[in-house]
């Protein structure tokens, strides 16, 4: 039993009283790229990481739900039939499960994580997905992965309120090691991507600026608005349907700041492509450029980027990085940076005191490896 499960089941005793039915995971993930083209219909290359939340879960018979984590004092409580969404707080996330999985039963559940909350890691979608695996088997609906990446989109949409696509409930679910999630969030189809980091003696480097951010407020839905105030103007369906073959027309079309989101889309999603074709053709050590482009397109068309995030691409990269860039939503989180195995320590001390030259909080950096989705641990 890992740290972390011992934890949950020692959480989950503490809090109920009793023992655990079983006890769930499930992983963050990194975007290596493929940013806001997701719920555009493009395509994204995520990658699970060996980092992960942990659902310690009982059914009961009392028609309650309770969840407690080890995060917050307490227990938060509903009843499981006749939820009302958007729900408040923290556990708008395993109830908001409970809730797009129809809940069948009370349940008693007890999360324990090692995801960072608010770095762009998708700590929520960890927690989504391990408590809507969890929650599958005890109810014994015989959901496949696809089925519960969109009852966990569907929770994040309209239980917590997030405006988000399905790129990180499919990365936490379907993902393998040492590969990536090659998804089309259009038709939904998915397939896995050897990444090769290991035999090539890379290392993904996480670089968490302390910047808090959140999906639920701000800046990310105004993104997306503006994704479809360009589609509608330019008369499709979603930015997918255009092409780099486009853009000077919408140039004409679009004000500079729709025009500027909609190239970003549109050459964001050209650069997974080419991620791809680079990752199955010559292999990890060929797409830093595309890491490298990615991070401006973002920085500087759709402006979601923040000097933190900046100064952390800009210094691994001068330190050793193959490539960089930002990932996630945006608006604070961490950046990712590709880096040879005896880089990293370099790369982690330039970074740092960077940061401290700058007047940064001190960032939080660790590498991570691509890992297997969800899955029972006991």
């Amino acid at each position: 039993m890992t740290e972390i499960t011992a934890r949950a089941v020692a959480g989950f005793r503490e809090a109920f009283d009793r023992e655990p039915d079983g006890v769930w995971s499930a992983p963050g993930r990194v975007n290596l790229i493929g940013e806001h083209t997701d719920y555009n219909e493009g395509f994204v290359l995520p990658f699970a990481i060996d980092r992960r939340t942990v659902a310690a879960v009982a059914l009961t018979d009392d028609g309650q739900l309770q969840a407690g984590t080890t995060a917050e004092p307490g227990v938060q409580s509903s009843a499981a039939e006749g939820i009302e969404v958007p729900l408040p707080g923290w556990s708008a996330y395993p109830f908001g499960v409970a809730w797009a999985l129809g809940a069948r039963s009370g349940a008693r559940i007890f999360l324990d994580s090692d995801v960072p909350v608010g770095a762009g890691l998708s700590s929520s979608a960890a927690v989504e997905c391990s408590v809507s695996t969890a929650l599958d088997e005890l109810w014994d609906l015989g959901l496949s992965k696809p089925e519960l990446v969109l009852l966990g989109q569907k929770a994040e949409n309209e239980a917590v309120g997030a405006p988000t696509g399905i790129m990180d409930q499919s990365a936490s679910l379907l993902g393998e090691r040492d590969a990536a999630v090659f998804l089309d969030c259009r038709t939904q189809e998915s397939e896995v991507v050897p990444l090769g980091l290991e035999a090539a003696g890379l290392e993904v480097l996480v670089i968490d600026t302390r910047v808090k951010h959140s999906h639920a407020t701000g800046g990310y839905g105004e993104r997306r608005a503006s994704c479809e105030l360009g589609a509608r103007l330019m008369g499709v369906g979603s930015l997918r349907d255009l092409s780099v073959d486009d853009l000077p027309r919408a140039q004409q079309v679009l004000d500079d700041v729709t025009f500027r989101r909609v190239r970003h889309i549109v050459t964001e999603n050209e650069r997974v492509l080419q991620t791809v074709a680079a990752l199955r053709e010559r292999g990890p050590r060929a797409i830093g450029p595309l890491l490298d482009a990615s991070h401006v397109s973002m920085r500087d068309d759709f402006e979601i980027s923040v000097p933190e995030l900046d100064l952390a691409v800009e210094m691994a990269r001068a330190t050793g990085a193959i490539g960089a860039r930002m990932t996630g939503g945006g608006f604070g989180g961490a950046a990712i940076a590709l880096v040879p195995r005896e880089q990293v320590a370099t790369v982690i001390d330039a970074v740092t005191k960077a940061f401290a030259r700058d007047g940064f909080e001190a960032p939080n950096c660790f590498a991570v490896r691509a890992d297997a989705g969800a899955r029972r641990e006991s």
